[in-house]
């Protein structure tokens, strides 16, 4: 390959926006059919204007035809839409809100189960182990369609009758509904407003009957674990008919706990906690960071922003010194599920799958057999992508991201980034002696989220041209413990600004010296957009950076409160100190559209326009404000988008767009004619 130089951000790449976003179909979920452990997946096709297909590995083939997305909007982030048991599927329909029977053959068209409306939603279906013809689920009403008035509540559905019953009432939210082996007992999670999941949510079991006429009654609830606001309890799943396992950060750190149910007791299952989080905060129904097998766990946790393996006998007391940690090449690893006791060498193995993501490929569908448990495991790849239509670029063009810790002086608070270095083997580095690399800054959404580090090809399509990639897990980040997390408490808009321009000036200084500190890029969506023109408008240096993207950013935090959904409409409460009546001040003081008037970066803002999270009209008052006093500001709606692109087409114009904004503010078009 010929080198040569050329200004940083110039760079010519192969990675173009229509190679990334045409046709790039992405794993969603995994799903394992309870009875027969065939495995299955859910693909969210882009190019089918972003609906969830439901696929069966081995042969490939949908098993959900055209016409249906298997998805819902409970929460409306959705996740856990399907459930399969025997070869019989149930699913949640987007379109319509219902659930729906079908095979997993495609002999039939699938059948409503649900009544019809489009008033109601449900997710987190699970089927009684002897009553097939039951099901729990979570369903949320819409009937008044308020965030106030929304209800949320498990049901029981009956299949055969088609018919829907409460069985439990009284939260605000309700999730992760389980049912023993045995199908006597009933295991959930719940909280109420003005919290969120990873503040405190409460873990129940109940006793669980069938009348001669089939009706379902859950009786005697009993509290296992986690306290309202500021224990978390989550993630139950039963070991057998007398333990369940499950999620608690009561050490500081999401480390796994068991119940016994004979005894009434609580324990942790490691001796001494790590300092790891072993599952992420609860944004999606279907997140499932471990599984079981017999005696066997197969968990996941997070170090340094990456995924770490665990396998933990649960029928064996754990020593005080670190679990075996099992070396993979992936850097997330989600959506595990238990795939049964697989044959090996004539004896019954445990088995595990879940989708692998590293940072240089694209995510697979791992299945992971433990051949030897405590000291080895096998792997196949079930699965592997670049699939049809996805890209499949050298992989010498990939930035390696680095994860590295910053600190102000030795003293401070350390606070976590996930650097990309340019990256393209064509240009060894500039043509312009001493230049360093313009820098995007990404601010993740959430707030409570965090940067993944497996293989996304928008990030490559910029550090391939030149460009650095800064990701900052700023204070109020998930992955580094619940102290970390509550660094954000009542300071968004003020730690998370700090830290997304802290970060950068430390990367360009010594011993760095890695990025220009005169050409720095701040971008993020959702609540990463809301950062972002925080940084740019009550930041106290307005002219830190040279542009800004915000993608369905909040910039008016009174009428995000007022018009948001359900799951979020109290998020505010903890950021902020105080509902908007409580603390008026602050809402206002934070609001970035109260202080659109001192933007003087260059804005370009994305927005659909049916988002309901962050509704347009957050974008458009900004927009209009910055227009009118003639700033430098772009703005493009999206037709049929959410909360976030589904479509192929959205996908490759924003990626464009982007570039091409930044592009023209920094003048590197005239830079690559020079």
């Amino acid at each position: 390959m010929n080198q040569r130089k050329a200004p940083y951000g110039t760079w010519k790449s192969p990675i173009t926006a229509e190679a990334v976003t045409k046709g790039a179909s992405k794993i969603v979920d995994v799903i394992v059919d309870n009875t027969t452990h065939e495995i299955f997946y859910l693909e969210n096709r882009p190019s089918e204007q972003g609906r969830n297909v439901l696929v069966h590995i081995s042969s490939k083939q949908d098993v959900i035809g055209p016409g249906w997305n298997v998805r819902t909007s409970v929460h409306e982030y959705g996740g856990a839409p399907v459930i399969i048991n025997g070869g019989i599927v149930f699913f949640s329909n987007f379109d319509d809100g219902r659930i729906y029977l079908s095979g997993t053959h495609r002999t039939s068209e699938p059948e409503p189960i649900t009544p019809e409306g489009e008033t109601y939603r449900y997710a987190g279906i699970q089927q009684h182990p002897t009553y097939e013809g039951l099901l729990v689920a979570i369903q949320e009403d819409h009937t008044v369609d308020i965030p106030s008035q929304v209800i949320n509540t498990l049901v029981v559905i009956d299949a055969g009758q088609k018919t829907v019953r409460c069985l439990l009432s009284g939260a605000d939210f309700y999730a992760q509904p389980k049912f023993s082996p045995d199908g006597s007992k009933l295991a959930w999670i719940q909280w109420s407003h003005p919290h969120m999941p990873w503040d405190g949510t409460q873990l129940y079991v109940a006793d669980i009957s069938i009348s001669k006429d089939n009706i379902l009654t859950a009786s005697n609830p009993v509290h296992v674990a986690g306290v309202r606001g500021t224990i978390v309890a989550q993630y139950p799943e039963w070991k057998d008919d007398d333990t369940l396992i499950y999620l608690s950060d009561e050490s500081g750190f999401m480390n796994p706990w068991k119940y016994v149910l004979s005894t009434a007791i609580s324990s942790a299952v490691l001796r001494k906690p790590l300092t790891e989080d072993f599952g992420p905060p609860l944004w999606q129904l279907d997140i499932s960071p471990y599984a079981i097998t017999g005696n066997q766990a197969f968990f996941t946790a997070l170090a340094d922003g990456r995924s770490q393996e665990y396998l933990i006998d649960l029928e064996k007391p754990q020593s005080a010194s670190p679990l075996r940690l099992f070396p993979a090449p992936y850097v997330t690893i989600t959506h595990v599920r238990s795939s049964g006791a697989l044959r090996y060498n004539g004896t019954f193995k445990p088995s595990f799958v879940f989708i692998g993501h590293g940072v240089a490929s694209e995510p697979v569908i791992v299945l992971a057999v433990i051949i030897n448990a405590g000291s080895d495991y096998q792997v196949e790849i079930l699965k592997g992508t670049p699939s049809a239509g996805s890209p499949n670029f050298p992989t010498n063009f990939i930035s390696i991201p680095r994860h590295i810790t910053l600190q102000k002086n030795p003293s401070s608070r350390p606070l976590y980034v996930v650097y990309y270095p340019p990256t393209n083997p064509t240009y060894p580095g500039s043509s312009i002696d001493g230049e360093r690399p313009p820098c995007i800054v990404h601010a993740h959404g959430g707030p409570t989220g965090f940067h993944q580090q497996g293989l996304d090809w928008k990030i490559q399509y910029f550090t391939s041209r030149g460009w650095a990639w800064l990701a900052v897990n700023y204070g109020g980040s998930s992955g580094y413990g619940r102290e970390y997390m509550e660094r954000l408490d009542g300071k968004w808009g003020i730690v998370d600004v700090q830290d997304c321009i802290l970060a950068p000036h430390l990367l360009a200084a010594e011993p760095h010296n890695l990025i220009d500190p005169k050409r720095l890029i701040i971008r993020g969506g959702s609540a990463g957009g809301f950062t972002t023109l925080a940084a740019i408008s009550m930041a106290s240096n307005l002219k830190v950076f040279a542009a800004a993207t915000s993608i369905s950013g909040v910039s008016d935090l009174k009428k995000l409160a007022e018009s948001t959904h359900k799951f979020e409409s109290r998020y505010l409460d903890r950021l902020l100190g105080g509902s908007g009546k409580e603390v008026p001040d602050v809402y206002r003081d934070r609001s970035p559209v109260n202080h659109a008037d001192k933007i003087v970066t260059p804005l370009l803002i994305l927005q659909g326009d049916m988002d309901k999270v962050v509704p347009k009209d957050q974008a458009e008052v900004i927009y209009n404000n910055i227009r009118k006093r003639g700033g430098v500001v772009e703005y493009k709606l999206y037709p049929g988008e959410g909360h976030g692109w589904r479509r192929d087409e959205t996908m490759r114009d924003a990626l464009e767009r982007e570039l091409g904004f930044y592009e023209r503010i920094l003048g590197l078009k005239d830079k690559a004619r020079m």
